[in-house]
């Protein structure tokens, strides 16, 4: 997906992931009563796990009862854990009952309408740590209940216990952040075609087995066992169809894209996975970038397994899922240290002289350091699978986590750090976490670094593509010749990294490196090849590439059919057409997105942004209003507002706005506008003060740095400038405005 930024005059380019859900499943026929018929695929029929069971019997017994068994399951007095008696639960205000009427599990809760209302329970999902609970809406939408059965504890809890969302509001559970159909079916169910009509506004969502049974890893079987019951077979020959996909010779890569499917934060780029081509012929995953993960890799936000694991030294030596956890029964191959002693000394590893603790303790868990985790979903603990080492030095430059921080919270990083000195020596083998941690808090010197890392052939393809995300978020224009070559990688995470960096580069340059991968092999990059050319008319095309360039705008198509259901796929869908020219249909499309979520920031501020650069100054300002009323704490709207309020020379309301979306947000550029206009204002007082509040929060921005230096030289006050001038000869030498002010100050 593409999020759209603003000002100076264009529309930019940043790469944005979507979601998957949650994942488990098990069997069950369905039938066009229950709101789903049954599906057959193109590539064999579906024939459900009982027909696969009477040859591997023991792959069966593995996975029967196994998360997957469990994934979906229809509503049932075997099947619902949860304490439906006639208790009440309450969370925020709201006091909600569950009970059983005529045999029905049933909840009485908040409606979309603000009312309660009793809803019928339809399937369960999941069934530990916890359990959900999925309710039939109109068009066809199964919603999931936001109440929750804690089965390891036995007792209900709330998935959002903290805040309390409109009914208005994506986030509310009748909406769509909470909607099967599109946020968790595609993983919890076995040939899941999701059947979005976005005229209707519905969904006709079909399964062939309702849970994740065997044929969801490896494809329909009836050609198998068409096979296996031939001639052929007992002649001992194979035959097309001979055998299923995921089977047990698969290199890690081809096994790991088999199983991102549902272990990934990724969007949807096909309209049904059919186990066809490649990984991202169906699915792209998200990078590791901040907002999502720490700014050095590890998780933050819900983003599952595949991000993680493919930036991990396991991965690159090899490492598979299966090395680790029974395919079938989900569960790992050995307890405790002697799952890592599969493949390390534990004469070497499993010993004080390793881990400095005592053995048996929590501190000489091998996960406690290289796997720490977070609570996901209120009660579901998962841990980080980029298996790094502990870095609180890191913690103490760039506020990071850190393993040891887990057991020695009374200690302060430095401490942390100091112990890691004393017990391993001074002395790190290099880590690409240094390099991008610096360069996401302001020290530009880190570029040099990020561009080998993206450069390093050594590193997986997620790493190479998390240091281009970097590069082009720090606005590297050093950066061209390094995409260049990525374009041409052989990872296609890599190659549509890059092709989101290079988007705002010359149409020259792009009509050079990109338009090669208009007949990529693969969909996710055609498709993004084709929308970093969307301001590229066909005659500027190279006659040898247009009947590409005109399939590639097909494939495009398809991506945006597979998301139109999403917010984001109609903002990706309006600035396609922005960079055409189309600006009636790019309009119409931003408020489409806007339709599907009025609250999601990206098509807010799209919109917004359209406005201002059509010159529609008065709608612009009206809807920066309008996000204003409707989330008092929007930080971005109210900076976007000042700087169209400064533009159009209204400078006090500029600078109130400005002010409120500093101290809202904390952003430090936000900080140096607010000063700025200050600045314009004759309070120089005050501009100094916010400058410093800026410095404080990002200590080698260098735009603040200078900014403030410049202030206290038009002050006549050389003496507090030289320090901060000498400061930014350090960071940028050669950078001939700093050089210029420096002479200015007699340095």
């Amino acid at each position: 997906m593409q999020k759209i930024t603003l000002r100076n005059g264009l529309l930019g380019f940043l790469l944005l992931g979507g979601a998957a859900l949650y994942t488990a499943q098990f069997f069950w026929a369905c039938s066009p009563g229950n709101g789903f018929a049954e599906t057959a695929s193109s590539g064999g029929e579906y024939l459900g796990e009982t027909a696969c069971r009477s040859c591997h019997e023991p792959e069966f017994k593995d996975w029967l009862d196994s998360h997957h068994d469990h994934a979906m399951e229809e509503a049932t007095d075997s099947t619902v854990l949860g304490d439906f008696s006639g208790v009440s639960f309450s969370s925020k205000g709201l006091v909600s009952q569950f009970f059983r009427r005529e045999g029905k599990f049933m909840v009485r809760t908040e409606g979309p309408n603000g009312e309660l209302e009793d809803f019928e329970i339809s399937y369960t999902f999941g069934f530990f740590p916890l359990q959900q609970y999925l309710i039939r809406f109109p068009g066809g939408r199964y919603q999931c209940l936001p109440l929750a059965w804690d089965s390891r504890e036995g007792k209900w809890f709330d998935l959002q216990p903290v805040e309390k969302f409109r009914t208005d509001d994506w986030m509310h559970w009748t909406k769509g952040s909470m909607t099967w159909n599109s946020m968790c079916a595609d993983c919890h169910s076995t040939n899941l075609q999701k059947n979005y009509d976005p005229v209707a506004d519905s969904y006709q969502t079909t399964w062939s087995v309702i849970d994740v049974s065997c044929e969801a890893c490896h494809g329909p079987g009836s050609t198998h066992v068409a096979y296996v019951n031939s001639k052929a077979y007992k002649k001992g020959k194979r035959a097309p169809g001979s055998f299923t996909y995921l089977t047990a010779n698969l290199d890690n890569r081809a096994q790991m894209d088999q199983c991102a499917r549902c272990h990934s934060l990724r969007s949807q780029q096909s309209a049904a996975y059919d186990h066809s081509g490649h990984f991202m012929d169906h699915y792209l995953p998200e990078v590791p970038r901040p907002g999502l993960y720490h700014s050095d890799g590890q998780i933050s936000e819900e983003v599952y397994e595949y991000g993680s694991f493919t930036q991990s030294k396991m991965f690159q030596q090899g490492v598979k899922c299966t090395n680790c956890h029974n395919p079938h029964s989900l569960k790992l191959k050995a307890e405790g240290n002697d799952l890592c002693g599969q493949c390390h000394s534990k004469k070497t590893y499993d010993t004080p002289a390793h881990h400095f603790h005592t053995i048996g303790s929590d501190g000489a868990a091998c996960v406690s350091c290289h796997m720490p985790g977070k609570v996901y979903m209120g009660n579901d603990f998962r841990r980080d699978h980029s298996l790094r080492v502990p870095r609180p030095d890191l913690t103490a430059a760039y506020g990071t986590p850190n393993a040891c921080a887990n057991c020695h919270a009374d200690q302060t990083a430095q401490w942390l750090a100091d112990a890691v000195v004393k017990w391993y020596g001074p002395n790190r083998k290099p880590h690409y976490s240094e390099a991008f941690s610096a360069l996401y808090y302001g020290d530009r010197s880190a570029r040099e670094r990020v561009t080998q890392w993206a450069s390093d052939s050594l590193q997986s393809g997620t790493i190479r593509a998390l240091a281009l995300w970097y590069l082009g978020n720090a606005g590297a224009s050093e950066a061209e010749r390094v995409v260049a070559d990525a374009l041409k990688n052989k990872d296609p995470l890599v190659r549509h990294t890059a092709l989101g960096v290079a988007a705002p580069f010359s149409k020259a340059y792009r009509l050079t490196h990109v338009a090669p991968l208009l007949a990529d092999p693969v969909l996710a990059v055609r498709a993004q090849a084709a929308f970093v050319l969307s301001d590229v008319k066909e005659d500027e095309i190279a006659a040898d590439q247009r009947k590409a360039w005109k399939e590639a705008d097909k494939d495009f198509e398809k991506v945006l059919a597979a998301q139109a259901d999403f917010a984001a796929g109609w903002l990706m869908k309006a600035q396609f057409q922005f960079n055409r020219g189309n600006f009636a249909q790019a309009e119409e499309a931003f408020k489409a997105s806007l339709a599907r979520d009025q609250d999601y920031t990206p098509a807010s501020t799209a919109l917004a942004g359209f406005y201002y650069q059509q010159n529609r100054w008065q709608e612009a300002e009206a809807f920066y209003l309008k996000v204003i009323r409707r989330d008092p704490k929007a930080a971005w709207a109210y900076y976007d507002l000042g700087l169209l309020q400064a533009e159009n020379q209204k400078m006090p309301a500029a600078e109130a706005n400005l002010a409120q979306a500093a101290e809202i947000s904390g952003n430090p550029r936000y900080y140096y506008n607010w000063a700025i206009a200050l600045q314009n204002l004759g309070r120089i007082k005050e501009a100094e003060k916010a400058y410093l509040e800026g410095i404080k929060r990002s200590p080698q921005a260098e735009y603040l740095i200078y900014a403030l230096a410049v202030l206290y030289y038009q002050q006549g006050d050389l003496k507090a400038a030289k320090p901060l001038t000498r400061q930014l000869l350090q960071l940028a030498p050669s950078e001939l405005q700093y050089q210029q002010l420096a002479q200015a100050l007699g340095l």
